[in-house]
């Protein structure tokens, strides 16, 4: 719909720390971040300290006498030697203590701690700047995280109907999650595509078919409710108006499936362009529902479970217009004489 209010603050991500320590038996959060320039740093009377992979055990020892671990690198290399650990050592984050034996340290190397972090990812958000978000986290790569959702994974049986062009966008589930720091790019993805598959089963993906849609179309529909919608209660209404006009050929002309088209926004330094113009819904895109009647070819972000479940249970009225009224929230009418109407009331400024 026009004159597309912004979007809600993504303030409420949960921005957690960096690194979580455990020291002195009690977990606690540190706001510094590890870099290759401080491979360990003192907590609470430990060490925290980081083995890069493929770290020689000489390599190791200078570390650990630097962090003041063990006091002789030859006596840590030769015991090392004798025992049959050399070159076994575990990269990651260790919890050691200053002056240690030996054998201790040694010992203590085999296992690289365990440190898991929690992770959320919003509704809404297109993946992009879910892996912005995950790189900014120091978690993953954002270029890989991008380059591993940027086609369909046939192997999914629920993905193996999607059109071969198709990124897995819509499928990224949003949520939070708790990681360990060893995972990697391609676990994480499968996390998501694991969370979204357990969340459509039952009387949504009936909802779905009952409404005529199959699973793709249902998540792109869901997708355009999820960036409309800002107060929750609205969703199945807006999904009606959708569904509306979707059954008599009307286009949709939903506002965000044209900034999505429009892209990143270098004036504005965000995706998603705050207030979109005349002139902008003119784009050139299969995504733009001013220009194209239907759905887009694809979701336009990743909705969570509410849109989701807005689309399999949509309200039942005979709207087919809306118009933002300046608080988040939406007026509805059932023909574009009211509406207009509505546009001049709250949108005359």
């Amino acid at each position: 719909m026009t004159n597309y209010l912004s979007r809600r603050a993504l303030l409420r991500a949960l921005l957690f720390p960096a690194t979580v320590h455990i020291a002195a038996g009690c977990g606690f959060l540190d706001g510094s971040s590890d870099s290759e320039s401080a491979p360990q740093r003192e907590v609470g009377g430990e060490v925290v300290l980081t083995i890069p992979p493929g770290s020689t055990t000489e390599q190791i020892a200078d570390l650990l006498r630097e962090a003041g671990v063990i006091r002789s690198t030859l006596a840590f290399r030769l015991r090392a030697r004798q025992t049959g650990v050399d070159g076994s050592f575990q990269a990651g984050q260790h919890v050691l203590r200053r002056n240690m034996t030996v054998d201790e340290a040694i010992q203590a190397l085999q296992k690289a701690e365990t440190h898991e972090r929690i992770l959320t990812l919003i509704e809404g958000w297109r993946r992009e700047q879910m892996a912005a978000y995950l790189q900014a986290q120091n978690v993953l790569n954002a270029s890989e995280f991008l380059i591993l959702t940027a086609s369909p994974k046939p192997e999914r049986g629920f993905l193996a109907d999607l059109p071969d062009s198709t990124s897995l966008e819509g499928y990224l589930f949003p949520d939070t999650y708790r990681i360990e720091q060893e995972t990697s790019t391609g676990q994480f993805v499968d996390r998501l595509l694991d969370q979204f598959a357990s969340k459509i089963g039952g009387a949504v993906t009936e909802g779905f078919q009952a409404n005529g849609l199959n699973l793709h179309q249902a998540v792109t529909l869901a997708a355009i409710i999820e960036r409309e919608a800002q107060v929750a209660a609205e969703r199945p209404t807006i999904a009606s108006v959708f569904y509306n006009r979707l059954r008599i050929g009307m286009p949709l002309q939903a506002d965000p499936t044209v900034q999505y088209a429009l892209g990143y926004q270098d004036s504005e330094g965000r995706w998603w362009k705050k207030t979109v113009t005349y002139d902008d819904l003119r784009v050139e895109s299969p995504y733009n529902t001013y220009a194209n009647a239907g759905l887009p070819p694809g979701p336009i972000c990743n909705p969570g479970l509410a849109a989701l479940q807005a689309v399999a249970a949509p309200a039942t009225t005979d709207y087919y217009y809306f118009v933002a009224v300046g608080d988040g929230s939406h007026v509805f009418s059932r023909t574009l004489e009211e509406h207009n109407a509505n546009v001049r009331k709250y949108q005359s400024s």
